[in-house]
């Protein structure tokens, strides 16, 4: 049985959200919105409202937040390591490279975006998830 940590997960979530809010916020926003080619006009005009996306950003790290919790189970009594950072970081890391970063690569594969923004992109990615394993981790 799978003992699941939901504190751990909202937690995870949380950690993520925040991470994106400050990297796309005042870390790098003028950054960001310049490599998008985005004005603030344009940001006004953007489909979704502030608090709609959030939501939706919030859904997605809960999502996230859960496989990351079952894998974390199954990698600590797989390789018997949990508990530690390195053990958060190693499991970010994969995960990132091998969903996240392969998915964002499509970006600049097929989408014809800048390599530096997938870059940015994927470095914020990384950065989150390892925040997420590190809160499920310890949780």
């Amino acid at each position: 049985m799978i003992f699941i940590n939901y504190w751990g997960i909202v937690g995870a979530a949380i950690a993520s959200m925040i991470v994106g809010m400050l990297w796309y916020g005042p870390i790098f926003g003028r950054q960001w919105k310049r490599m998008m080619g985005f004005s603030e006009s344009d940001m006004k005009k953007m489909p979704l409202t502030a608090s709609q996306a959030i939501c939706g950003g919030a859904v997605t790290a809960l999502v996230m937040a859960c496989v990351l919790a079952a894998d974390a189970y199954a990698w600590g009594s797989f390789i018997g390591e949990s508990g530690t950072a390195s053990f958060a970081f190693m499991l970010a890391f994969w995960h990132w490279l091998g969903y996240v970063a392969m998915t964002q690569a499509g970006s600049f594969l097929w989408e014809g975006r800048s390599f530096k923004l997938f870059a940015f992109n994927a470095a914020e990615s990384l950065v989150a998830m390892f925040a997420m394993t590190l809160v499920l981790t310890f949780a």
